[in-house]
């Protein structure tokens, strides 16, 4: 995710913080600041961090599920609207899935029991009033932790609630299918929550209406992309008609194929034909228009790019380009020669020929 920033590792995950959770601090402490003075910003700031401390470790509750069923997550990132754990993939097993989403909302009851344990009370009409400097701290963690567990468990997808609901569906429905019909569920709540929001002025509602509605539109296209992949090879969309370009050759070199082939990724190999690279079009153009049309291509490369044989299912280039975050993935011959290449776009045209053709 980009605009976010690394602030550590906890049990092999790098905690990321968004650029915006700072917008966030800003407008909780200057509420508080002109409700209640300065020392009233700095409880609510405090309370804050301890409010987004439980949202991390609602975030570790999934993560560490996950990895009981061999699913790494790569990062969590600290978000306005809450948290978001990165997983390596999602389980595709319906009683998997239910124990991954659960797993979150189940860290923030056991947060507030316990301290409902210690002497902490719940009042659910201040539950988000958090810059409210009269309510005390424990009440409101107490009272947000468990507004959190039961806010996560609506049936929106992907909420957690949603993931619960698609997974059932999924049992009778087939994985395509259940998540079709839980994204157009969530988008639905969805669009119910932004209307509340702009009917009560709340703009993190309206916010987070606006994540749910586009996050599962998004889960959906993947989920039935995905599907559709694991019946392709990577032979059926390699790119074969291209111009490759060498280490040696000047950004000037680059910018005239460029324009002669309008290739947008252009493979860069040695003399013995060994791919050493991939220089993509955006990174020429900005080379470009910072003047360093003379600099060599090798300077400017993308390295590191992921290789996938000619018979290797498509979802495997998918993973490989989600993994790595590469421009493109180079597709071998036996003798693991580059015989062509694939990017995001042309799996997208693809499955879109694909689809049409299924549906005549």
């Amino acid at each position: 995710m980009t605009w976010s920033y690394p602030v550590g590792q906890v049990f092999g995950s790098e905690i990321r913080i968004h650029a915006t959770f700072f917008l966030l601090l800003a407008w909780i402490g200057a509420a508080a600041w002109i409700a209640g003075g300065p020392i009233a910003a700095a409880a609510n700031l405090i309370f804050l961090l301890a409010l987004f401390t439980c949202v991390v470790a609602h975030e570790f509750g999934h993560a560490l599920t996950a990895r009981q069923f061999g699913i790494a997550t790569p990062d969590i990132t600290l978000l306005p609207i809450g948290g978001l754990a990165r997983l390596d993939r999602m389980p595709e097993r319906p009683g998997q899935e239910i124990a991954v989403a659960l797993a979150g909302p189940a860290v923030n009851l056991t947060i507030w029991l316990l301290l409902i344990v210690l002497g902490a009370r719940t009042e659910m009409t201040g539950a988000i009033a958090i810059e409210d400097p009269a309510a005390g701290f424990w009440t409101k963690l107490a009272t947000v932790n468990l507004f959190l567990a039961l806010f996560n468990l609506l049936p929106a997808f992907p909420m957690d609630g949603g993931r619960v609901f698609r997974a059932l569906l999924a049992m009778r429905l087939g994985r395509v299918a259940a998540t079709r019909f839980a994204a157009r569920s969530g988008q639905a709540l969805a669009f119910g929550f932004g209307f509340l929001g702009l009917i009560t002025g709340d703009a993190v509602l309206v916010l987070i209406a606006i994540f749910i509605f586009a996050a599962a539109g998004a889960e959906s296209a993947d989920v039935a992309l995905r599907d559709m992949a694991r019946h392709l090879r990577a032979r059926d969309a390699m790119i074969t008609d291209y111009e490759a370009l060498q280490p040696s050759d000047t950004l000037r070199a680059a910018s005239s194929t460029l324009i002669r082939t309008a290739q947008h990724e252009f493979p860069v190999v040695d003399a013995g034909g060994g791919l050493r690279g991939m220089l993509t079009r955006s990174v020429l153009f900005q080379a470009l228009s910072e003047g360093r049309d003379t600099s060599p291509v090798a300077e400017n490369m993308a390295r590191g790019i992921p290789t996938v044989p000619l018979a290797a299912p498509l979802d495997a280039a998918l993973d490989a380009l989600q993994d790595t975050g590469a421009p493109a993935v180079a597709v071998t011959d036996p003798s693991g020669r580059m015989i062509g290449y694939i990017t995001r776009e042309n799996i997208g045209d693809l499955i879109v020929i694909c689809g049409r053709d299924r549906h005549r």
